[in-house]
C-alpha cells in the first residue's frame, strides 16, 4: 500500500483542491490519501466558514480516504506550528510514504535547500533576523532579508547570486513559507516521509475575485460574504449559483443544503465571544496567550474602548511588524485559551498525542488496520473512550487536557451556528464519524 498525506483546511474545498488531489495520486503512485485538516479554526485566526465534518464529507466526496483533525494548537498556530503538529501527525501514524503540498515556485529541491538552510541557521542568520525585525520587518520579510544577506556574504557558498535571490524570492509567497516549514519538520522529526509539491494553479492566494479556473478559497469566502441573506430569496439562489463552476459538484450540493442553516460562519461572529474575554481579563492583561507580547497585550488593553467587532478590532490594532492575520491570531488565542505554557507542554511530551478521525471512506478499512499495526500514537474513533485510552497511554494528562480543548472550542464553534441560523446545537460527543 502507497500512501501520501496531504495538509489541508479546505476552507472551503475547491476545484484547485480537487487537482491536487488527483495530482498528488497520480505523481506519488499512491492508492490511498490522508488528511491532515484544521478542526473548525483555522490558521489565518479565524472560525473555519464551514464545520469541519461537512469540510471532511467534501474531502470524502473527492477522493480522500481518511480526514484526521489537526489539534486546535496547531490549525490556529503559526506557519511553524502548523507545519509542526500535522507533520509529527503524519511521522506518527507510520504508513505514510510522502506528503505532497502546493506551491508558488512548484520546485522541490530549491524548497528543500532553503529548509535545510533554515533547519539550522547559523549564528549569523539568526542574528541578521533580529536585527531586521528590531528595523520593524514582520517575521516572513526579515527571515527574506536575512537569508539572502546570508548567502551573499558567505564566499565558501556554492550557491550562485541568481540562485540565492531565488530562494530569498520563494520566502515572500504564503504556500512556498507553509511547503519550507513542513520540510523543516520533516528534517526535524528524522522522518522517511519524501516531500513532493505541485505548482499552484489558477488564482493567487490573495485574490479576492472569482476566475474562470481555480478560485483562490479567500476569493470564494469573499463571494459568499457579498450575499445579502434579506434579498429576495431568488436573487441569493442566483448569486449562489456563481459558484457551482468553482467547487466540485458533490462539494456545491453540500454547500447548497447547508447555506444560511449552519454556513457561512465568518470571524466577526465572535465579536461578542472576543469582546466579553477581553474585557473580563483586562485588568491581568494577555500575555499568557501564543503570540502575544506584553507590548501587544498593553496595546489590546489602550485599544479595548474603540471594540466595535471582531474585524474591525483586527484593523485597529495591526501594526507595521503585525500583520492583520497575526493580529487576529492573537484574538483567536486569546478567546480560546491558547495559552503558551500548554503549548510548551505539548511540544515538550511530543507534539502530537493521538491522531482523531473526523471521517474515511468505508473501503480504507486496510489503511486503518496499518495505522493501528504500525502507528505509534492511538488512533481516537469515538470521544466516549478516549480519555480512557489517552489515560491508559500517558503517564500525565496533557494528552487528556489537548482533547478537552478541542471539544471545548468546537462547541465554541457550534453555538456561532446555533445563535445564527437557530441550527441545531450541535454535541461533539454525540456527533458520529463521517462515512461515506
Amino acid at each position: 500500500m502507497n500512501v501520501v498525506g496531504i495538509i489541508a483546511e479546505y476552507n472551503p474545498f475547491h476545484n484547485g483542491h480537487q487537482y491536487q488531489l488527483e495530482e498528488a495520486k497520480r505523481i506519488t503512485g499512491a492508492d490511498k490519501v490522508i488528511i491532515i485538516m484544521s478542526g473548525n479554526f483555522v490558521q489565518r485566526g479565524a472560525p473555519a466558514l464551514l464545520d469541519k465534518y461537512t469540510r471532511t464529507q467534501m474531502a470524502l466526496s473527492c477522493g480522500a480516504d481518511l480526514v484526521l483533525e489537526l489539534p486546535l494548537y496547531y490549525s490556529c498556530g503559526s506557519a511553524e506550528y502548523f507545519a509542526k503538529g500535522a507533520i509529527s501527525l503524519l511521522h506518527k501514524l507510520g504508513v505514510v510514504d510522502s506528503l505532497c503540498f502546493g506551491s508558488e515556485c512548484g520546485d522541490i529541491a530549491l524548497l528543500t535547500q532553503v529548509a535545510e538552510l533554515l533547519a539550522n541557521p547559523s549564528p549569523a542568520l539568526t542574528a541578521s533576523i533580529k536585527n531586521y525585525l528590531k528595523e520593524g520587518n514582520t517575521f516572513p520579510k526579515a527571515r527574506a532579508l536575512a537569508l539572502a544577506d546570508s548567502i551573499a556574504g558567505d564566499p565558501s557558498s556554492a550557491i550562485s547570486d541568481e540562485k540565492a535571490r531565488d530562494m530569498a524570492q520563494i520566502l515572500s509567497s504564503p504556500n512556498n513559507i507553509l511547503g519550507i516549514e513542513y520540510i523543516k519538520a520533516l528534517i526535524s522529526c528524522k522522518s522517511t516521509i519524501t516531500p513532493v509539491t505541485i505548482s499552484r494553479k489558477g488564482a493567487d492566494y490573495h485574490a479576492t475575485a472569482l476566475t474562470v479556473e481555480h478560485s483562490s478559497a479567500r476569493a470564494i469566502r469573499h463571494a459568499l460574504s457579498q450575499i445579502d441573506p434579506f434579498m429576495e430569496a431568488g436573487l441569493v439562489s442566483s448569486a449562489f449559483q456563481e459558484l457551482r463552476t468553482q467547487v466540485p459538484s458533490s462539494v456545491f450540493h453540500l454547500m447548497q443544503e447547508s447555506f444560511q442553516q449552519n454556513f457561512p460562519i465568518y470571524s466577526n461572529d465572535l465579536s461578542k465571544f472576543l469582546h466579553y474575554k477581553l474585557l473580563a481579563e483586562v485588568s491581568t492583561g494577555y500575555d499568557a496567550y501564543m503570540d502575544v507580547s506584553t507590548d501587544f497585550s498593553d496595546r489590546i488593553c489602550n485599544q479595548l474602548p474603540a471594540f466595535q467587532n471582531f474585524e474591525q478590532f483586527c484593523e485597529c490594532l495591526k501594526t507595521k511588524d503585525r500583520t492583520y492575520t497575526g493580529t487576529s491570531r492573537c484574538l483567536l488565542h486569546i478567546l480560546l485559551n491558547i495559552t503558551k505554557e500548554n503549548m510548551n507542554n505539548y511540544l515538550a511530551h511530543g507534539i502530537t498525542p493521538y491522531a482523531r478521525m473526523l471521517g474515511f471512506r468505508t473501503d480504507a478499512k486496510e489503511l486503518l488496520s496499518a495505522i493501528k499495526k504500525s502507528g505509534t500514537i492511538p488512533l481516537l474513533s469515538k470521544l466516549a473512550n478516549a480519555r480512557e485510552i489517552l489515560g491508559q497511554t500517558y503517564k500525565t494528562p496533557y494528552a487528556s487536557h489537548m482533547l478537552e480543548e478541542e471539544i471545548t472550542a468546537s462547541h465554541i464553534y457550534n453555538s456561532l451556528a446555533f445563535h445564527k441560523y437557530q441550527a441545531a446545537m450541535r454535541n461533539e460527543y454525540q456527533q458520529k464519524i463521517i462515512m461515506v
